[in-house]
């Protein structure tokens, strides 16, 4: 009984040619990939860290007016660290052959977790945004890993794979934060 209703969800999820219905994957929009350990496609994963690095800068730019100084010399390394990384992602998909579409703006989920930060002050802005640094970084970690070990293009694969350690830094960084 079981590997037809498995059967079945995956028919669900995929479109008529067995590809899912949306440039970005059902299984990375739902967190299947990361659970199962499955590489994001590559237009998901371009998706994905540049919204990533977008969230960072922008939260911590709130970050710079509204925390606390050991945070605030956080922030300005998280803005200056993603500004690097968005540049060079940026690079990286414009110089190849890729037809991957880089996004201009948060999603949905990051916008409102944005909003929320913008709507906190004093210590519960300051809880607030080391959560979210240190949950965005476990995503991030957790999206580069699986790119990086099975990821379909070269480039971003190369990618994936020299901006990781970087992204591991940051995270210990981030949970870090509150033990000060």
């Amino acid at each position: 009984m079981r590997a037809p209703l498995t059967a079945a969800a995956c028919l669900l999820l995929l479109g008529a040619a067995g590809m899912p219905a949306h440039a970005e994957s059902v299984g990375e929009k739902t967190g299947v990939n990361s659970l199962i350990g499955v590489a994001p496609s590559s237009q998901d994963f371009v998706t994905q860290a540049a919204i990533s690095d977008m969230f960072e800068m922008q939260s911590s730019q709130l970050a710079l007016t509204k925390a606390d100084d050991k945070t605030k010399a956080y922030a300005q390394k998280m803005i200056d660290d993603h500004k690097k990384v968005s540049d060079e992602l940026k690079s990286v998909v414009q110089t190849g052959d890729m037809k991957l579409n880089l996004p201009t703006a948060l999603d949905s989920a990051h916008q409102s977790k944005l909003d929320k930060l913008k709507s906190l002050n004093g210590a519960d802005f300051t809880k607030q945004y080391h959560d979210d640094q240190v949950t965005a970084h476990k995503n991030a970690t957790d999206l580069y890993k699986r790119y990086a070990e099975g990821g379909d293009n070269a480039a971003l694969k190369d990618f994936a794979i020299k901006t990781k350690p970087h992204l591991d830094e940051h995270l210990k960084m981030a949970q870090d934060l509150d033990k000060k």
